[in-house]
């Protein structure tokens, strides 16, 4: 593993204790140049796994409060004439930094959460007419309370597409759980973090993970994996091609993270999960889905050819 990148994930679990399964899988997906959705309940890391991960890769990073009565404007910008000069003069919005921490996204209307579908899929925005891009990397990571709390929407199936892995932190275990009560408050330890990786060397790492080598063995079981879904009737419906496309960007970026140059199949097993639980609905269920159970069952499911 490149040598910094293994400096940021030690210093990320220095503040995330006890997960580092989940660490790695928010690191996999920022290299696959993918978003991450975070869903859990309130009080169990997922703004400070944002803010260490900003802190230790050194990425220009706003945190966006959703709520009920936020408007579009309020996270792409907005032009305001100026008298001076007698001219609309553009004002960005908070969407206009490397990392963007949305927080609580399903706390916003639908129309307010659609203000970051054009962001996340071609990484720049369209206002007033007017295409601005935005900086590179460009990295969402938004986090939402589960769907049965007050004050919260539903995300539209088009919105969760553009997340490429949704993890869940859970409770930490009882040794995790004993430091966080007996250590630093996690915020003191956040603030003191050094970045230890430049953004040059972070677009390196993105592009050398698009060029992991997939074995057509690999894709015939990525396929496998797309058809189960499809044709079981265990799902309301199966996983669509740019599920299969991000299945193998993310199989990439976890296999690098192992560091090998090509893709195993237990690449694919260790972000199934993230990547279908999100766009699988479980027939048998009026339950959100279960990321974990429905990634095992899959993965139980289809032989490896």
């Amino acid at each position: 593993m490149n040598s910094s990148l293994h400096k940021v994930i030690t210093q990320i679990e220095q503040v995330i204790l006890g997960k580092p399964h989940q660490v790695r899988l928010a690191l996999a997906c920022l290299l696959a140049r993918g978003h991450l959705l975070i869903e859990d309940l309130p009080g169990v890391g997922k703004t400070t796994l944002a803010h260490g991960m900003a802190r230790s890769l050194g990425l220009q990073f706003q945190r966006i409060q959703f709520t009920s009565d936020m408007l579009p404007a309020d996270i792409l910008g907005v032009s305001i004439y100026r008298r001076d000069s007698g001219e609309f003069r553009f004002h960005p919005g908070p969407i206009f930094a490397q990392m963007i921490l949305a927080d609580e996204i399903n706390r916003a209307t639908p129309k307010t959460q659609s203000a970051l579908l054009e962001a996340m899929e071609e990484h720049q925005v369209t206002i007033e007419g007017i295409t601005r891009p935005l900086p590179e990397p460009f990295f969402v990571i938004a986090t939402q309370n589960p769907s049965y709390q007050a004050g919260t929407f539903f995300l539209p199936e088009s919105q969760l597409d553009r997340f490429l892995l949704r993890i869940q932190l859970g409770y930490p275990d009882a040794q995790a759980e004993r430091g966080l009560l007996s250590g630093v408050e996690r915020r003191e330890i956040v603030s003191k973090l050094e970045p230890q990786m430049e953004t040059a060397e972070l677009l390196a790492l993105q592009q050398q993970v698009k060029e992991i080598f997939v074995a057509p063995a690999l894709l015939d079981y990525v396929q496998a994996i797309l058809r189960h879904t499809r044709e079981s009737e265990h799902y309301v419906h199966g996983l669509s091609p740019r599920a299969g496309l991000s299945l193998l960007a993310a199989a990439r970026a976890w296999a690098f993270l192992e560091g090998r140059d090509a893709v195993i199949p237990e690449d694919v097993q260790a972000v199934l999960p993230g990547v279908a639980s999100h766009r699988l609905v479980d027939a048998r269920s009026t339950q959100a889905s279960n990321g974990e159970k429905l990634g095992q069952e899959l993965i139980e499911a289809v032989a490896i050819p």
